[in-house]
């Protein structure tokens, strides 16, 4: 099971940081993912992290976003700065098999 939280309405250039708990897997020894859907638009990748650590980021994140894991905590972080409205989306947790529920960022004066 994996379980997102950290969402929430913020203002343009704010902060949030998304967590994904996860149980019944290792998000250590899996390539674990945020992904994104907008209103309207296709689900698309923002950030993954491997077994061995590699961050690859979407294009249009990169710089804003990390993508972290903490092995004790069995738990991934999406670390989102200097947000913009574009980034609303509901945000999923996703390991190379399956997603958990999403979490919603809203991103809006």
């Amino acid at each position: 099971q994996l379980q997102a939280s950290g969402g929430g309405l913020v203002q343009p250039g704010g902060s949030l940081r998304l967590s994904c708990a996860a149980s019944g897997i290792s998000a250590r020894l899996n390539a674990m993912n945020w992904y994104r859907q907008a209103p309207g638009k296709q689900r698309e990748l923002v950030a993954a992290i491997s077994r061995l650590g590699t961050t690859p980021y979407a294009d249009s994140v990169k710089g804003r976003f990390t993508i972290s894991r903490d092995n004790a905590k069995n738990t991934v972080y999406l670390q989102m700065n200097s947000l913009k409205p574009e980034d609303t989306a509901v945000y999923y947790c996703c390991s190379s098999t399956f997603c958990g529920q999403g979490t919603l960022v809203t991103v809006s004066s």
